[in-house]
């Protein structure tokens, strides 16, 4: 992954033509990723701005993101600032991750004023400024205090400094005097050329030596100047031999590829990195607490169940104890109290072999008989409750395991959902709040390739409703087969071919078995799913189904989604 100064340089390039447009709404949708919606040239483009320390950009974006009801302060700052304003400028700093949006706006008394908002992309150090035109800060998405920092304080009131500047090359502009710098005998010049030239991350860097194979001055030249050609060409996302994932604003040849896409824009290629990732970040954070919650219940409940099962096999004692108290009936006779041990002929034997019965010599050889027809009913009730208390407990964790695996493909609005549920549950507790409007069950939609709807449930909620409530008694309902997963409805009778096995694929995505190959997918028609009485949300059985194989596919999954 390289969001460098080049991939930088590329995306404020394509974001000229956003120049002279009107900003017409600005959201906060996460605590370090706005969303601005801006009207140019006849069309309306969303541009995300994230200060995310893992997952920094500025992109467009056809990503949509659900918004908080409440915006938080700093965005209510940027709506009163630029808010039906106009960009006059986008300008990156050098070649750095800076970049600079001019916006011309009107105040209160409807006077013309410029602020300016600095989006720095600097991992942990990313942040987003907003500053009037003398450079005074108004607000920004995070506070820097001078206690952390005296050099660069960033607080309403402070002066805005940019980061500190640093003495290297333009890569576009300056390629000799950066290659004067280097220093041939030392080696390593990949780095020598990280350190030499501004904006130029390993990866570019490293793609440079690739290319010009014998590390000269003439080779590295040409490779260099191939490279920097390459920045008016296609995007390229990448898949490694090492499972890694990489994207970059020019082809690049180095590395173990093993497949490639490649992409017109940055919009496409930054959607295709990021989307997921940021997703599941935005999950883990919202989630920490669920998710630890959940792998507690389930290491408890596996812990039990080891026990039931060791329970289990100490009650298998319970036949032999029946029969120590049947031959011991039969051959009252011929015993006598204290002894300790019956040497009596085993008549259940079929060769009929002698067996001793161990005996207590302070009672008599009837009560001896009667203890063990004791420990016998003993176990035996004790049997019958330690396999209830197993189904149980295996109907507990494979519930706690349909919810870990629902957490593997949550989006952000999906946790809501799951935490009233485990709060409905008893599982955690919830402040108590005002009784609101029960909430729509959001479904999330697909299309098949032959322009057949379908729909997937994301957690228990949305399974049940799915299935129960917004499913015809005819249409298909599909779901992998024995593995914790999502229901999926497909809205008509009789599918094709093609949309069953689309919808094979995405019930199999937004499973357990999202990283396998040849999943069982069975389906059947909505009318044969039932839900026991009394049973966990989002279990079913289900009868009359059929099985398709399938391997889930994360592209034609978001291709299809609506």
């Amino acid at each position: 992954m390289a969001y460098d100064g080049l991939m930088t340089y590329r995306v404020v390039k394509e974001l000229q033509p956003l120049v002279g447009g009107r900003i017409n709404k600005v959201h906060q949708p996460y605590a370090l990723d706005l969303m601005i919606q801006v009207r140019s040239n006849r069309q309306s483009v969303s541009l995300l701005v994230s200060a995310n320390a893992m997952y920094a950009r500025l992109q467009l974006t056809d990503t949509p993101i659900k918004n908080p009801q409440e915006p938080p302060m700093f965005c209510m700052m940027l709506r009163k600032h630029i808010e039906g304003g106009f960009i006059t400028a986008i300008e990156q700093v050098g070649r750095d991750r800076v970049i600079v949006f001019s916006i011309r706006s009107r105040n209160e008394l409807g006077d013309e004023e410029n602020k300016r908002v600095y989006v720095e992309l600097m991992g942990r150090h990313s942040n987003v400024v907003l500053t009037n035109e003398d450079g005074k800060i108004l607000d920004a998405i995070k506070h820097l205090p001078p206690s952390q920092n005296t050099y660069r304080t960033i607080m309403p009131g402070s002066e805005y400094i940019l980061p500190p500047a640093q003495e290297k090359s333009d890569p576009l502009t300056e390629r000799e005097a950066g290659l004067k710098r280097i220093d041939w005998n030392a080696g390593m010049l990949d780095k020598q050329l990280v350190a030499h030239f501004s904006g130029m991350s390993p990866q570019i860097a490293q793609e440079i030596m690739h290319r010009a194979k014998t590390p000269n001055r003439t080779n590295l030249e040409a490779a260099f100047d191939s490279v920097m050609a390459d920045l008016d060409g296609a995007y390229v996302f990448q898949q490694l031999a090492s499972g890694k994932e990489r994207f970059s604003p020019i082809a690049l040849t180095s590395g173990d590829i093993v497949s490639e896409e490649r992409y017109d824009s940055s919009r496409e290629v930054l959607d295709r990195f990021y989307y997921e990732k940021a997703n599941r970040d935005r999950v883990k954070q919202q989630a920490h607490d669920v998710e630890r919650l959940l792998k507690s219940e389930l290491e408890r409940n596996q812990l039990k169940r080891k026990r039931l099962l060791e329970d289990m096999k100490a009650t298998e004692r319970s036949d032999e104890l029946q029969k120590y108290g049947e031959l011991l009936t039969t051959y009252l006779f011929q015993l006598e109290k204290g002894m300790k041990v019956a040497h009596v002929v085993d008549y259940y034997d079929e060769d009929g072999a002698m067996i001793d019965i161990p005996l207590d010599p302070l009672k008599t050889p009837n009560e001896n008989a009667q203890r063990y027809y004791k420990k016998y009913n003993k176990l035996k009730v004790a049997k019958i409750e330690v396999q209830k208390q197993i189904e149980l407990n295996e109907t507990e964790i494979s519930y706690l395991e349909t919810l870990v695996a629902q957490l593997d493909v949550a989006a952000p609005r999906d946790i809501v959902e799951i935490r009233e549920e485990l709060a409905e549950g008893g599982y955690i507790r919830q402040k108590r709040q005002k009784k609101k409007q029960t909430a729509k069950v959001a479904l999330e939609g697909y299309t098949s390739s032959t322009g057949i709807e379908f729909y997937v449930g994301k957690n228990n909620t949305q399974n049940d409703h799915l299935t129960f409530k917004f499913a015809r008694r005819d249409e298909i309902w599909l779901h992998v087969k024995d593995i914790p997963g999502s229901h999926v409805i497909i809205r008509s009778t009789e599918p094709d071919e093609t949309t069953l096995l689309e919808a094979a694929t995405v019930a199999a995505y937004f499973s357990k078995a999202r990283a396998s190959s040849g999943v069982p997918v069975d389906y059947t028609k909505a009318r044969y799913v039932k839900k026991p009485s009394g049973a966990k949300p989002g279990f079913v059985i289900y009868t009359d189904q059929q099985t398709v194989y399938v391997t889930p596919d994360e592209q034609l999954v978001k291709s299809l989604k609506q």
